[in-house]
């Protein structure tokens, strides 16, 4: 196969030109079974990738019929897996990451409920911790985490930000486990770090809202949301909140006891280290008190965040970035605002109303050529190669290791963030682009660079090649299944006719389908070897694979 088998930076700059459409389109509704192209976009967005069975049931059901059985779906869990590791540890040794990763990979290539599962993983990227730091090796914990991820999001917002904020792993992270009330004599303030972010990035956000998702303006300027007094006073709510479990000493807040399940208990609130001083924050005031009240005070915190008007678009904005477009309209934003509000029997914050009215929207829906789009971000390209062409392991384990190196791999792995900002942020705008120039936004264009186009290329002729993982028996742990293509390898048109379905939902230009049939043809299949004639195939299906992988209609999901 060749290295280089179309021009990666003409791909990289045609995604940025595919990124600028916007669409809009007449409500309405989708009880009618979907054609087979329309059913793949929907999976695209809504799973970690189509395959062919599922187009071809969705094909002969419909959209709400489909979220309905996911919804319903029972949920596939980390942490069942993660506790036999656990428990076979020796004194002072800890788990490993690729542990994680295995599992991830594992349920995202095979999980029957993935829906949860992408959005479990979207959330992830809002709600973020990192192994990068002090949870490097508190693999129990992120697996419990990522469970609560996957709990919640079928749950209710309310429900979400109290798990969130009570999570041990999210206590390391954002240091508010073990915060203590100030103390003049000590010149100790309360820690301010997850009383910033919890607002920033996880509620409301830095600037007031519109249902629509746009900037509320004071004289034409932006009216910012909290302010350092804001900030100060909600720091005092999250004083004196510690590891779980049985008793209320020192030595359980400070964990001198070993408490075995504290990575995985949520935290409580322990009075003695909790802030008895006034806190005012968001337009309310919490006042003096005699007796400390940590779990009173956390309630009418993440009660006032909740009611917040900025909660659902902050939230339903960014749901939409992360499965459907960067770019949603305002009319698109205040419909999945309107769901938070209110899911039609007077419930806020119900969050399959939300996921129903992102994937239902008629701009999700809509298959223009001109529909805006998002850039397929690096884990979810792997993710559907797995699925579209039914990857199994070796060992049954999914044996992916970090894939975080830029040039080698991925440059993306799960749970493992620079920084509590994601890999990229919402709002990137990539600089001296038309993008830029138009005022939009493409976040997952923030971890693009020459680098990254050149590593994935290679990475995934690597993988389509040979396979991904960490090597059984000398052969790659997760290989692919190409036997449905091969049986289309001697027709060019058919063969791309059927990736094109499965990877991009039908969205192959005219000028990219004959270039890659134009190749494909190019390897000829004798008539009298057939070995030589099967390896043959195998070669065409293997291009046409990776030529519709680094295609800009396959990069940029629309």
């Amino acid at each position: 196969m060749p290295s280089r088998p179309l021009s990666l930076f003409f791909c990289l700059f045609f995604c940025l030109f595919l990124l600028l459409g916007c669409a809009s389109a007449p409500l309405e509704t989708y009880d009618a079974s979907p054609t087979p192209a329309e059913a793949s976009r929907f999976l695209q967005q809504a799973t970690f990738g189509p395959t062919s069975g599922e187009i071809e049931a969705l094909r002969h059901s419909n959209f709400p019929t489909w979220l309905k059985q996911q919804f319903a779906s029972p949920q596939t869990l980390f942490l069942p897996e993660v506790e036999p590791e656990h428990a076979r540890l020796a004194k002072g040794e800890n788990l490993r990451q690729d542990l994680f990763f295995r599992l991830f990979w594992k349920n995202a290539a095979t999980a029957p409920d993935q829906l949860r599962q992408r959005v479990a993983f979207a959330l992830s990227e809002i709600f973020v911790i990192s192994f990068e730091g002090q949870l490097d090796v508190k693999i129990r914990g992120a697996a419990s985490y990522y469970d609560m991820l996957g709990r919640d999001a079928f749950g209710n917002f309310r429900t979400l930000i109290e798990d969130v904020s009570r999570h041990p792993m999210m206590g390391i992270y954002l240091s508010h486990l073990k915060n203590q009330k100030e103390d003049p004599a000590r010149e100790r303030v309360p820690d301010e770090n997850y009383a910033r972010e919890v607002m920033q990035l996880f509620t409301i956000g830095l600037y007031e809202l519109n249902p629509d998702g746009t900037p509320r303006l004071r004289n034409g300027v932006p009216i910012e949301t909290y302010d350092n007094n804001d900030i100060t006073g909600l720091a005092k709510v999250f004083t004196g909140f510690s590891y779980g479990g049985p008793g209320t000493t020192d030595q359980h807040f400070n964990q001198q006891n070993k408490e075995s399940n504290w990575d995985i208990l949520p935290m409580k609130g322990y009075p003695k280290f909790h802030s008895t001083s006034e806190k005012r924050f968001l337009g309310v005031t919490i006042k003096p008190q005699t007796v400390a009240d940590p779990e009173g005070d956390l309630k009418i915190a993440l009660d006032r965040l909740f009611t917040h008007p900025n909660a659902g678009p902050f939230l339903g904005r960014q749901l939409i970035q992360r499965l459907v477009t960067s770019n949603p309209s305002p009319a698109y934003v205040a419909r999945v605002t309107r769901a938070f509000n209110d899911n039609g029997a007077g419930v806020r914050g119900d969050m399959q109303a939300v996921i129903r009215a992102v994937l239902l929207d008629p701009e999700a829906r809509n298959p223009a050529p001109q529909a805006t789009g998002k850039l397929r971000e690096p884990v979810l390209r792997l993710s559907q190669w797995m699925r579209a062409f039914n990857a199994t392991s070796v060992s049954g384990e999914f044996r992916i290791q970090n894939t975080d190196n830029p040039g080698t791999s991925l440059g993306q792995s799960p749970l493992r963030s620079p920084s509590v900002f994601n890999y990229y942020r919402p709002g990137f705008m990539p600089p001296g682009t038309e993008i830029a120039r138009r005022n939009l936004v493409a976040p997952e264009m923030q971890i693009v660079s020459e680098s990254t186009v050149a590593g994935y290329a290679n990475f995934m002729q690597s993988t389509i090649e040979a396979g991904v993982g960490r090597a059984e028996g000398g052969r790659r742990d997760v290989q692919a299944d190409y036997s449905p293509q091969m049986a289309l390898a001697d027709t060019p048109e058919r063969l791309v006719d059927q990736l094109d379905l499965l990877l991009t939902g039908q969205r192959l230009s005219a000028n990219s389908r004959s270039r890659i049939m134009e190749a494909i043809a190019g390897i000829a299949i004798p008539q009298n070897n057939p070995q030589a004639a099967a390896n043959a195939r195998r070669n065409r299906v293997k291009l046409a694979t990776l030529l519709v992988m680094v295609s800009p209609e396959y990069l940029v999901q629309k």
